[in-house]
């Protein structure tokens, strides 16, 4: 789809799958536009077709129309700016991937943390004059590294949670696994829920919610006794690969929490190395690749590069 920034407005040339249905069908049914930003960009006026303010139900639009909506309105920064360093892996107007490292936490817990990765791409967001708060679409644990997606405004995020929800959004990790695992290939199919036990930790249980983790040995390191593992997520729940490996009886190496010793690393072998997504508004496919950016991770540029290879 041809798309292009004016200002503070988003300009899509009316594609031929939309040709004769109404702006309201577009924003409500073709993107998902949440009511309450429905709500905003009808009261302010912030839709136009070929520059003209149009009634939604009433206008059908044609191949070719401009279709203008103001998307790129500042918005106030909601979160305390810190001056870190951060690996782009990709950024356009709408989006933004950054490869996190070992030891982050995604996003703050509390008012007074500021050293998060999102405290961080709010840092990059003033120095570049991107006059909006950060908002991840999806999270990693402190201890994982990898790509972690951003929208840089209210329609990015929304339509980008649409594609998480619909699993349309693509997540490959890497992470050495204690033991043999066996078979090869495979798909983990349990549920997972809290355990009461514990007030952090996750498990496999029958009244947990439905998670599915795809699987593909890579290699076997016999000084490490442990399996390369290539994982795949089809659902996305707290903990997920962690708790699936540990209930195989391959914890994570340096996973402690689940069953994992640490011996050869400090953290858990656990990295993001892949994201692949269709771009909200261009529909193009994106795929990103992290490198591992801690020199001590067992997890090493060789195995990521196995991934471009396949």
């Amino acid at each position: 789809m041809k798309t292009k920034r004016i200002g503070e407005w988003l300009e899509v040339t009316v594609p031929e799958k939309w040709n004769g249905i109404t702006v309201e069908k577009i924003m409500k049914k073709r993107w998902n536009v949440p009511r309450k930003l429905i709500h905003r960009f009808r009261t302010n006026k912030e839709v136009t077709i070929n520059n003209e303010v149009v009634h939604w139900k009433d206008t059908t639009v044609k191949t070719g129309d401009l279709l203008r909506i103001r998307v790129f309105a500042p918005q106030p920064l909601e979160v305390t700016p810190t001056y870190i360093n951060i690996d782009v892996l990709y950024e356009d107007d709408h989006l933004l991937v950054v490869n996190k490292p070992t030891g982050m936490f995604t996003h703050p817990n509390s008012s007074e943390q500021t050293d998060t990765l999102v405290n961080a791409v709010a840092g990059y967001f003033q120095v570049n004059g991107i006059l909006s708060t950060p908002k991840y679409v999806h999270r990693l644990d402190k201890d994982t590294s990898g790509a972690v997606l951003f929208a840089k405004h209210d329609l990015a995020i929304a339509m980008l949670g649409e594609e998480l929800k619909e699993r349309k959004i693509k997540r490959t990790y890497l992470a050495w696994a204690h033991g043999k695992v066996k078979p090869k290939k495979g798909t983990i199919r349990e549920p997972i829920g809290k355990d009461r036990h514990h007030p952090t930790r996750r498990r496999v249980s029958p009244n947990g919610q439905e998670a599915e983790t795809h699987y593909e040995c890579l290699d076997y390191n016999p000084s490490l006794k442990a399996t390369l593992v290539k994982l795949q997520l089809q659902t996305g729940r707290t903990h997920q690969i962690r708790v699936h490996m540990s209930h195989k009886k391959h914890p994570l190496l340096g996973d402690e929490l689940y069953g994992g010793s640490r011996g050869y690393d400090t953290n858990q072998a656990l990295h993001a190395a892949k994201l692949t997504f269709v771009h909200p508004f261009t529909e193009e496919q994106v795929s990103t690749i992290a490198f591992p950016l801690d020199d001590f991770s067992l997890i090493e540029r060789r195995h990521v590069e196995l991934l471009q290879e396949r």
